[in-house]
């Protein structure tokens, strides 16, 4: 009978070992893969969230520039005693057209009363694209150029679209990471004002 070299033994092994080990993180990948779409399925499909952020329930950063929309000058400073919604944005972004009209509609919603207003920084695009943007899809709030990024620097934001509800005494009172949608905007604002907001 033939005996088998003893660097047979150690070669079939390894191979073994190498096969349990492939098994092992093929299963762990498995685990890791119905772990995500398990989160993805379960996620709101809007994207809109609350997030964190350091500035909440501090005063707003400085913004203030020429609206890119006639040119009128805005400052947030200026904005005492109404709410102001700040929009990060850009014209490339897919959440950011999505959300276009929900801006349209809490914009117009409360134009008349005057107690809440939006205002857009855009976000790394081009002046010339935005214009033609808001042309096509409506809007004449304040669109505020920031070409240096230092807006979003100094607001945190780390892409687009992200929303921050400033109070009428200036500070921040929440941030949307997402695409905003009016119907919980308008409930994001009454639980801010103290409402409680509807419920649902």
């Amino acid at each position: 009978m033939a005996v088998r070299p003893e660097s047979s033994v150690a070669d079939v092994t390894v191979a073994g070992a190498r096969r349990h080990t492939a098994r092992n993180v093929a299963a762990g990948l498995g685990v890791v893969l119905a772990l995500l779409v398990a989160v993805l399925a379960t996620s709101d499909p809007s994207g809109s969230r609350l997030g964190e952020s350091p500035l909440l329930g501090r005063p707003a950063p400085e913004l203030a520039g020429t609206s890119l929309l006639g040119g009128g000058d805005f400052e947030l400073a200026s904005q005492s005693g109404r709410w102001v919604l700040v929009n990060f944005f850009a014209t490339w972004c897919v959440p950011c057209q999505a959300e276009h009209p929900d801006l349209l509609r809490f914009d117009a919603a409360h134009a008349e009363a005057g107690d809440a207003r939006v205002v857009s920084v855009v976000f790394s695009d081009d002046p010339d694209d935005v214009a033609r943007f808001f042309e096509q899809r409506g809007g004449s709030w304040p669109v505020l150029d920031d070409a240096v990024g230092r807006a979003a620097l100094e607001w945190g934001v780390t892409g687009v679209p992200e929303s921050f509800l400033v109070g009428p005494d200036g500070v921040v009172r929440a941030k949307v990471t997402g695409g905003v949608e009016y119907e919980k905007l308008e409930d994001l604002l009454a639980r801010a004002r103290g409402g409680g907001g509807r419920s649902g």
